[in-house]
């Protein structure tokens, strides 16, 4: 069974529930959207880290 984890900036209740949702399957790591939970987009650890590092550069430059 996979254990997906919803990020705590997503909020509660049904106004809360637009957000990705992750899970670590073996050595992978499994992203889908909670409006759309059976379309399920897997990645390795790397590669989300270099998404995550480029996303914050990109928006912390002016």
């Amino acid at each position: 069974m996979i254990t997906w984890q919803k990020s705590t900036y997503s909020g509660t209740g049904d106004g809360g529930n637009d957000c990705v949702e992750a899970a670590a399957t073996g050595g992978a790591i499994a992203l889908r959207e909670s409006d759309a939970p059976a379309t399920v987009v897997r990645t390795t650890p790397r590669a989300l880290g270099v998404l995550i590092r480029a996303l914050k550069t990109a928006t912390s430059t002016p």
